[in-house]
Order: structure tokens, then C-alpha cells, then sequence
């Protein structure tokens, strides 16, 4: 048998299904010299050294100790007894020094006195077998899990812990009132005990007249960012708050359909830009007021760039927070507004009561005049005391002009106005300066089946009708067979109605003999 070092380290022992292995693996220590193998007396400290532990393993193992506590003491003992010098048997002769037994074989020694049932020695007193209680693994093995489950779910379930209560939801709005002001935070007291505080990161993006109004008891609306933050406080803003309002605002003026007045606040190429209140509202340009959407210019500057910071009224036809859209239109709060003012002052207009008013629109039956929240019709007979074929002939969009309240329809809310009416009535003078019999230069305007219409050139706000029956002494068929538009004659005053403001002309009277005494006096 060849020699093997001293102290060579020792594998672990081998351990039954289910028991954990210990932590530290027990090592065969440097042992004292043996005699010869083949020398009988030799191999007593050997037998010794396996005898006790063979002992000790079996005084140990009680019928009251579990397997686990069985093994692992036993082991403790064969350590115990592998580590410990060897010492020669007192009885046995002086025998020659021998090399350690193997380190595997050691080893195979202690788990065997480990594993198998502890034998009494050969030279001690037999000891009554004892039986090891049997192992249920499965149940040790479930005993480990339920103990690790146990310590990994402790810390997490503090961590997971629910915070406080508090009777207030995240997202939520909420009236409190300032308990006090400082550059990091403000406290919002929101009654029954609770206290929130709104960062100072918050305070640096308000506006001054905001944060003017942050004054120790002053009331105002919340918005609960957390109820319960990582330092136990109530998390507030007041922007959001203010946002949350106006988007409630928005949505209720959505349902009802309600007019809202505020600022162009700025313009892109689609349209422009109106606040209502912190939330942006976009008006396109299909929805802006006619007044402001002929306004000329090849550019947003140029178009819009005056319009920044002037009044509108709006309608919300379209909200939609999850895409943060808030879509106005001027031209339906227009209609409304102009409907509501309409029968405001149609309840108020009296007929004969003169009121400024601008142009704004030109119809071909006569002008649109606005006299202040309503409009009402300039026919075209009463747009001059002088023939008008259109309103453009004589007015455009955004004259300033005096009208007057000719009549008020109630029932149907319509305005008729006049601006004649204003100037000086030209048959005043007609009366005055003219008879029947005259004899004035007309200029032909108009020619029709019956007649053909000529102003008078001494006043062109008078114009009288030519009779087709007056144009000639033969019949004729049309009027242009004897006289043609913008031709200037003269003509005789056969007829005068200033009440009825009807002017007869003649043109085949103008030779008659039946005013030759009036011509030769005049």
C-alpha cells in the first residue's frame, strides 16, 4: 500500500435525499505514524479510532431525536474523531511508522459511520439497536419551502403596505384655503384636518397675478395630484385645477351651446388662436367671421397679424380632452349673436329713430346695414332719392352710413331702413321750381315696354317717365325706335304728383300748340 501525505483535505461527506449539506466540510487532519499493516498490533489505533466513532454515533442516536439532528450530530462526531490525533493503544507494542490511509477511503469510512446504523464495537458491552424515526422528506421538504416563502413575502408585504386613507382621489378638485405662502411650497388647508401643499416648482411657472392671489385665507380650487406621496403629504396644483375648470367650462358650453367671449390670443396658417381660459382653443379659418376672413393678405402675418389681442365671441363645437382638441367657431356665435341682439332691439326700435350704421353686405335687392347687434334691409328704392340699378352703384362693404327706422316687423324680427330719407327730399324743390307745361332737359336712363325713364338734368335726383304713348305721334312698338339709353332731350312736364313723387314727361309735346302762350311767356 503505497503512502499517502498527511493531512489531505477530505470530501464532502455525502448526504441523504433532502437534507441539506453542512457548512463546513469536515477535513481529515494530519495523523500520527502507524505501524506496518502487516504488523498486528498496528492496526489497533486504527480499529480504536473507528471504534469511537462507531460509539460515539451510537450514544448520540436516540429514538427522540429527528433524522436531520441524528445526522448532523453524527457527523460532528466523526469530524471529531478524524481530526484528533491518533494515539497507539497502551498495550499494543512500539510498531513501525505507517503512511495515513488514503484520503478516499478515509472518507468512505466516516460516511459509512455516518449513513449506516452505528454498530457497537467488537470489544464494548453490545448496546440494544436503536432505530432512527423514518424520514419523510417530503414533508421536510415543504417544511423549508414554507419558511423561505414566509421570509421573502415579510419585507414585501411591509413594502406593499396600503398607505392611509384620506378621503380624496387623485385627479380630483377640491376648494381649500391657504394656511400660508413660501418661495418652496404653499399650504392648502382642505378642512376636516388635512393639509396639502403646492411645490414650489409650480409657483415658479405661474404668472404674478396668480401667485398675488395666494394670500394666507384666501379660497380657491385644488387639483390632488397624489393623496398620499412618498412622504406622506397631499400633493396639490393649482394650474391644474384651473385647467380642470376650464375644460368643464368648455364642455358645458359644448351642451349649451353657449357664447363665449375672449381674445385672440395668436394665429397659425389654418386659423386662429383663442384661450378659453388656460386651455387653447383653435377657430379655423372656415369658421371665422366673414368680417375677418376677407381680410386680404398673402400671408398669416399679413392676414391675421392685427387681429392679436382683439376681442371675438365663440361657439365650442368640438371637444375632445383625450387628444387635448377644443375646436371654436366665430360664424355660429355670430349667428347667434346677431339673432339674440335682433329681437333684443327689435323689442326696443321705434319707427322714425335715426341710428348709425355700417354696411355689411350688398344683396341685389338692396343693402345690409348693422345698427348695433342687428341688422336690417336698405331696400334699393331707398338707398337715393336718384335711380340706383344696383347697391353697389352707390355703397360698398364697410360705409358708415345714417339710417332711418322706416318700419319694425316684431313677429318676423325685420328692420326696414332708409338713407334717402336722411338727405334733403329733392321734391321739395320740385314743387317749388316746376309746373306742368315746363319745359326741362331730361336724360334717358332706362327704356322698357312702356316707356322709356329720364333723369332731369337741373335735378338728378328727380327722374320721370317718358309714356310710350308720349314719344311719338305714330304708334310705335318699342321705345328704341325713337330714343336710345344716355340720350339727352328735352322734355315737357305733362303730369305732377309730389305725394305719390311721379313725374310726367313728354317728348311729342315738346312742338304741341297746346302750350305755345305758355312758351312765349316763359
Amino acid at each position: 500500500m503505497e503512502a499517502k501525505q498527511a493531512g489531505a483535505e477530505a470530501e464532502p461527506l455525502a448526504r441523504p435525499e433532502g437534507q441539506s449539506q453542512p457548512d463546513e466540510v469536515p477535513v481529515v487532519a494530519e495523523t500520527a505514524p502507524l505501524a506496518d499493516k502487516n504488523d498486528v498490533t498496528g492496526e489497533a489505533p486504527v480499529d480504536a479510532a473507528c471504534n469511537g466513532v462507531e460509539e460515539a454515533d451510537a450514544t448520540v442516536t436516540t429514538a427522540d431525536k429527528t433524522p436531520a439532528e441524528t445526522v448532523d450530530e453524527a457527523q460532528g462526531a466523526s469530524a471529531a474523531a478524524a481530526v484528533d490525533e491518533i494515539e497507539p493503544a497502551a498495550d499494543a507494542a512500539p510498531a513501525e511508522p505507517v503512511a495515513a490511509a488514503p484520503a478516499d477511503e478515509a472518507q468512505e469510512e466516516i460516511a459509512a459511520a455516518t449513513v449506516d446504523e452505528a454498530e457497537p464495537a467488537a470489544d464494548a458491552t453490545p448496546a440494544d439497536p436503536v432505530v432512527a424515526a423514518p424520514v419523510d422528506e417530503a414533508q421536510e421538504q415543504g417544511a423549508v419551502e414554507d419558511a423561505v416563502d414566509a421570509a421573502a413575502a415579510t419585507p414585501a408585504a411591509e413594502s406593499e403596505a396600503p398607505p392611509p386613507a384620506t378621503p380624496f382621489q387623485r385627479g380630483e378638485v377640491v376648494d381649500g384655503t391657504v394656511l400660508s405662502t413660501s418661495p418652496t411650497e404653499v399650504r392648502i388647508d382642505l378642512g376636516d384636518g388635512h393639509e396639502g401643499i403646492v411645490p414650489g416648482r409650480e409657483l415658479e411657472r405661474m404668472q404674478r397675478e396668480q401667485i398675488e392671489q395666494l394670500q394666507p385665507g384666501a379660497t380657491l380650487p385644488v387639483y390632488i395630484v397624489n393623496p398620499h406621496d412618498h412622504q406622506g403629504n397631499i400633493r396639490l396644483s393649482v394650474t391644474h385645477a384651473q385647467e380642470e375648470m376650464d375644460w368643464r367650462k368648455a364642455e358645458a358650453c359644448h351642451k349649451s351651446q353657449e357664447v363665449f367671449d375672449s381674445l385672440i390670443a395668436g394665429y397659425n396658417k389654418g386659423g386662429l388662436i383663442v384661450r378659453f381660459g388656460l386651455v387653447r382653443g383653435f377657430v379655423p379659418q372656415s369658421q371665422i367671421g366673414n368680417e375677418r376672413r376677407s381680410a386680404s393678405g398673402s400671408t398669416p402675418q399679413e392676414r391675421w397679424g392685427g387681429m392679436v389681442n382683439q376681442p371675438i365671441a365663440v361657439k365650442v363645437i368640438e371637444v375632445d380632452r383625450s387628444r387635448n382638441r377644443l375646436i371654436l367657431s366665430e360664424r355660429a356665435a355670430a349667428r347667434e349673436q346677431r339673432e339674440s341682439r335682433k329681437e333684443k332691439l327689435v323689442q326696443e326700435l321705434r319707427v322714425g329713430e335715426v341710428r348709425e350704421g355700417r354696411v355689411v353686405s350688398l344683396v341685389d335687392f338692396g343693402a345690409f346695414v348693422d345698427i348695433g347687434g342687428a341688422e336690417g334691409l336698405v331696400h334699393l328704392t331707398e338707398i337715393s332719392w336718384q335711380h340706383v340699378n344696383h347697391p353697389r352703384d352707390a355703397l360698398k362693404v364697410g360705409d358708415e352710413v345714417r339710417v332711418e327706422v322706416i318700419s319694425v316687423d316684431t313677429q318676423r324680427k325685420r328692420i326696414g331702413l332708409s338713407i334717402r330719407r336722411q338727405a334733403a327730399d329733392p321734391w321739395d324743390t320740385v314743387a317749388i321750381d316746376y309746373k306742368v307745361g315746363q319745359l326741362v332737359q331730361g336724360l334717358v336712363t332706362k327704356l322698357t315696354n312702356f316707356g322709356a325713364f329720364a333723369r332731369l338734368v337741373a335735378a338728378p335726383e328727380i327722374e320721370g317717365l317718358i309714356h310710350i304713348s308720349e314719344l311719338a305721334e305714330q304708334r310705335i312698338n318699342h321705345p328704341r325706335d325713337v330714343v336710345n339709353e344716355g340720350e339727352t332731350l328735352t322734355l315737357r312736364v305733362v303730369k305732377m304728383d309730389v305725394a305719390a313723387r311721379r313725374l310726367g314727361l313728354s317728348l311729342k309735346a315738346v312742338n304741341s300748340a297746346e302750350y305755345l302762350d305758355q312758351d312765349w311767356l316763359s
